[in-house]
Parts: C-alpha cells; sequence; structure tokens
C-alpha cells in the first residue's frame, strides 16, 4: 500500500480526527526510509536500539521524528539517550523509567506502555497497575515527560477480542487525560483499523508501507 492511499484511509477511518502514523522501519535500510521521507512521512519507529543508531546516524541530514518502540534493556539507555529520541513509547515500568530518567539531561517524551491484552508474550505493565505506575513516573521522574500510552492489540483472529483490548487501553487513556495524557498509541499493520475506531490518535504500521 502506498503512503497516500493509507493516509486517505486513516482520514476516512477517523472522520478527519488527527491520527499520527509512525512508519515502523524495522525490516528495511535506510534507503526505503529514504523513499518514504521523499513521500513526505517523517515519524519512523525502530525497537532496537543499535538499529536506530545506525538509521539516525546515516540519515541524520533529513531531521526525521525517531520513535523507540521495543524493549530497552538498561544497557542501552545511554546509547538511545544520546540520539535524542523524538518519542520514547515503550516505557514498561516504574523501575526502567527511574533508570533512564536519572541519565537524562533533557526531558524525553514518553509513553508508558500496558500489557491490556494480558498476554504473556507480550511486555506492559499490567493493566492494573497502568494509572498509579503513570502517576507514580510522573510524580518521581522529572525529566521524562509523560504523553500518554502505548499498547499491542490482542493476538487474535477475532476482531471483538482485539477491539476489546483496545477499548480497555482507551478508558485508561482517557482516565489519564487529566495527568496530561494525550497520545494513544495502539494499532498495527494487523489491526489499526480496529484501533482507529476505537480512538487511537496515533498507529504504527510497518509491513504495509515497505511491502
Amino acid at each position: 500500500m502506498n503512503l497516500n492511499k493509507l493516509l486517505d484511509e486513516i482520514n476516512e477511518l477517523s472522520n478527519g480526527r488527527k491520527v499520527e502514523l509512525v512508519a515502523v522501519s524495522k525490516y528495511v535500510g535506510s534507503k526505503e526510509i529514504k523513499e518514504l521521507f521523499d513521500e513526505g512521512q517523517m515519524s519512523f519507529g525502530e525497537n532496537r536500539v543499535q538499529d536506530l543508531v545506525k538509521k539516525s546516524d546515516e540519515l541524520k541530514e533529513l531531521n526525521l521524528n525517531w520513535h523507540f518502540i521495543g524493549t530497552l534493556q538498561t544497557n542501552k539507555i545511554n546509547a538511545l539517550l544520546k540520539i535524542r529520541p523524538t518519542l520514547w513509547q515503550s516505557c514498561n515500568s516504574i523501575k526502567l523509567a527511574q533508570a533512564v530518567d536519572k541519565r537524562l539531561d533533557y526531558k524525553l517524551d514518553t509513553l508508558l506502555e500496558i500489557n491490556v491484552a494480558d498476554e504473556d508474550s507480550k511486555t506492559g505493565l499490567d493493566i492494573s497497575l497502568a494509572i498509579e505506575s503513570y502517576c507514580a513516573i510522573k510524580e518521581s521522574c522529572k525529566n521524562l515527560n509523560l504523553k500518554g500510552i502505548m499498547c499491542i492489540g490482542a493476538h487474535s483472529d477475532d476482531e471483538l477480542e482485539v477491539a476489546k483490548s483496545f477499548e480497555k487501553a482507551y478508558v485508561i487513556y482517557e482516565s489519564l487525560q487529566s495527568k496530561g495524557a494525550e497520545i494513544c498509541s495502539m494499532g498495527m499493520s494487523s489491526d489499526y483499523k480496529i484501533a482507529i475506531k476505537c480512538g487511537s490518535n496515533m498507529i504504527r504500521v510497518g509491513s504495509l508501507l515497505f511491502k
């Protein structure tokens, strides 16, 4: 699917509500990222720090908005922070938040990752701890600018099951809006249509764009 077609579809699904597209570039190289940039795409997501370091260096003249969406290992924190990503989407514990906060000398926009589907294969905070953890991180991590939540939908062929997981996330997002939450990042290539209908305002699409 080309970029403009996807953007038109997003616009249609959201009834004109603003939904940001993050192009997940983990399976492609700098050449493909540059091609999508030339079509107007600015935000790209990577889930491995070493890949993000390499690509952001190769494409530094483009001033892209880099999102880190993968699990952050503590031994990779310094390398990630050096890049100054636009958004760290995958903060999944208070402990990790504090470890990152300690090493920051600037404000880092951050999302709290929640395991809304309660699946062992997924990282993210337990849904019952989400609100309390969000408030604790906001309170104790002055260099992390918490801007909302991120989640991955239920791994299921049943669309109702997927929608249910997104709806749970959206309820949490709504209750955090009074605490400054602006971003509800949910939906990937396989389920972005459901996510947008459930209120997502940021989707992370890879394989559809780079096929």
